[in-house]
Formats: structure tokens, C-alpha cells, sequence
């Protein structure tokens, strides 16, 4: 078992997600250190979510999985919509399709 995997068992309880509005993201932490991360640009009515990161070591997990639905949850929430930029949080929606109805269709997204 690599130490990232002994690191992981137990853990439920020490695994959050936590909005980051002061640096427009989303943060996945993992014992009080951020391991994870979506970067968004917020508009008054949606949420454009633009690229998923998990550090490298803790990939394959389902630690990126449990980041966007804490995202998403907490966009729903907001009573936000979101537009999934980001090809993981798209592929993530597409797998889980109770948070189809949170997505906005054919929006401009900022620059």
C-alpha cells in the first residue's frame, strides 16, 4: 500500500470541500492542506467552472469526484446554475445526472 493510500483510510471525517471566493475556487482538503482544486469565474446568475486539479499523488482516488460534488452542491445551494467548462466536471455531470439540471446551455463565457 503506497503512503498516499494508508493516508486516505479513515479519512471521511477530514475531507472538505470549501469555497475560496477571495481566489475564485474551490478547494479540496484533505487534513487541513489543500490537495484539490476547481478554478471558477462567478456571474450573478451561474458559475463557470474552468479546470479540476488534484494533486498528482492522490489521483485515482475519488478525490477529484467528491470535489466536484461538493462544488456542485454548494452551487445548487447558491441557487446558481453552472457551466462546466472543465471536461472532468462535464464528464462528472454526465455520470451523475441529478445535477443535469444545474447546467446552463449555450452561454458566452467571460474573459
Amino acid at each position: 500500500m503506497e503512503d498516499s493510500d494508508r493516508d486516505l483510510k479513515g479519512t471521511a471525517e477530514n475531507i472538505a470541500v470549501r469555497d475560496n471566493p477571495g481566489e475564485s475556487r474551490y478547494e479540496l482538503v484533505l487534513h487541513e492542506h489543500v490537495v484539490g482544486e476547481i478554478a471558477y469565474r462567478l456571474t450573478p446568475y451561474h458559475m463557470v467552472l474552468i479546470h479540476t486539479e488534484v494533486l498528482p499523488s492522490l489521483e485515482n482516488k475519488g478525490l477529484g469526484a467528491r470535489l466536484v460534488a461538493g462544488a456542485l452542491d454548494d452551487i445548487r445551494a447558491r441557487g446558481l446554475r453552472v457551466v462546466p467548462f472543465c471536461p472532468f466536471v462535464r464528464s462528472y455531470i454526465r455520470r451523475h445526472p441529478d445535477y443535469a439540471n444545474l447546467v446552463v446551455r449555450d452561454v458566452k463565457v467571460p474573459d
